[in-house]
């Protein structure tokens, strides 16, 4: 076994950097997922909350970021709770933002 002079970071301080490098690449998806909704206006409740929210003045990056985090909410529907993608919910998410 090789031996190495280099200090390591504690476990945790590793595990951290692990989940945040994760973190940020989950992020990144999450919006990508937003700007092609927008995109491809599907479903059109999604161009049309963006709309709302630069309206009342937020920011594109903060109102994909808002749009985003009810895709996060509707993924945990899907996948945790088991159910399948329901319209009429995720429009609900999107009424509650801003």
């Amino acid at each position: 076994m090789e031996s190495t002079d280099e200090p390591q970071a504690p476990a945790v301080l590793r595990l951290q950097s692990w989940g945040t490098r994760h973190q940020f690449y989950l992020k990144a998806t999450i919006l990508e997922v937003v700007e092609n909704q927008v995109r491809e206006n599907d479903p059109p409740e999604t161009r049309q909350t963006l709309k709302r929210l630069l309206a009342v003045g937020y920011t594109q990056q903060r109102a994909v970021e808002l749009i985003g985090s009810a895709v996060v909410e509707e993924i945990w529907q899907v996948l945790q709770e088991r159910k399948p993608f329901d319209r009429a919910r995720y429009k609900t998410l999107l009424d509650k933002l801003g």
